[in-house]
């Protein structure tokens, strides 16, 4: 995800600048940008232009604080908050009064985010979708101490960046991943129930009910841990058994079948593209 905003950013327009605190990965971090644009001028999504210019406005950061001084500071950190609060406080040591601090959770608080800084009035949720580069969506999440300037600059940078923003009140899941994980889990339970197979349950609600994707090929490119991890924070937070995970999730996490990026969750995957699937059962 991170990866995804900051090329999109930078074909967008904007001086860029990404950090990935795993060496390994931040080794790759600019040919798999530059992959992904060069994708996106052979679908025509994008000119050869627009893809050398962002080039220039790229760069790798060896160190988290090399890019402090910038307008926004989006986390794509995994969904841990003790993880995002570290992440949260050095950029807060280290920013300029202006910039607002972004987080891309897709379920954790961002009033309990921005309290872990000096500066809460400027801490907002931009939550991008993947791919980034395709969805259209990002959700704007306001918590309690967000700033009306903290907001208006935010939307002025969604779209800046070619998306289209809704815009919610801080709470559990916020609107897209409480609706979206809802769904999903109901669809995981039904197939731990053998009521049909996940492509079929999948293409039922692409052809019934016009959803561009099924929940559980949603699901697995989300990343199964991913759901699991913001199930649990929903069954907890809300008090409510209809987020409590299902086996089924619990089981193919616990065996690393975390959906596409470990090639199987419940589709196997080759590159982007699901092979099949094979009837689960809790």
């Amino acid at each position: 995800m991170g990866r995804g905003i900051a090329g999109l950013c930078a074909l967008s327009g904007h001086e860029t600048l990404v950090f990935d605190a795993d060496p390994e990965a931040q080794r790759h971090v600019r040919g798999s940008v530059e992959s992904s644009w060069t994708r996106a001028v052979e679908r025509g999504k994008a000119t050869a232009e627009s893809v050398e210019s962002a080039r220039r406005l790229l760069r790798v950061a060896s160190r988290l604080r090399d890019g402090t001084d910038a307008d926004f500071a989006v986390e794509a950190v995994p969904e841990a908050f003790e993880l995002k609060r570290l992440v949260f406080s050095e950029l807060d040591d280290h920013c300029p009064d202006r910039t607002v601090l972004a987080s891309n959770t897709s379920s954790l608080s961002i009033t309990r985010i921005g309290r872990a800084t000096g500066r809460r009035d400027r801490v907002i949720g931009l939550h991008f979708f993947n791919p980034v580069a395709a969805m259209a969506l990002v959700e704007v999440v306001r918590g309690e101490d967000t700033s009306e300037e903290t907001e208006r600059r935010s939307l002025e940078l969604v779209e800046s960046l070619g998306k289209e923003a809704v815009r919610v009140n801080d709470s559990p899941g916020f609107a897209t991943s409480r609706l979206g994980v809802a769904l999903g889990l109901e669809a995981m339970r039904m197939v731990g129930e053998g009521v049909a197979r996940p492509e079929d349950i999948d293409r039922a609600m692409e052809l019934g009910y016009g959803h561009r994707m099924g929940p559980l090929k949603t699901s697995d490119l989300v990343g199964l841990d991913v759901r699991l991890a913001i199930a649990e924070t929903l069954a907890a937070e809300l008090s409510d058994e209809r987020f409590a995970p299902p086996e089924i999730l619990r089981k193919l996490v616990a065996e690393g079948k975390t959906g596409k990026k470990s090639g199987e969750g419940f589709y196997r995957w080759e590159g982007n593209e699901p092979l099949g699937t094979k009837r689960r059962r809790a």
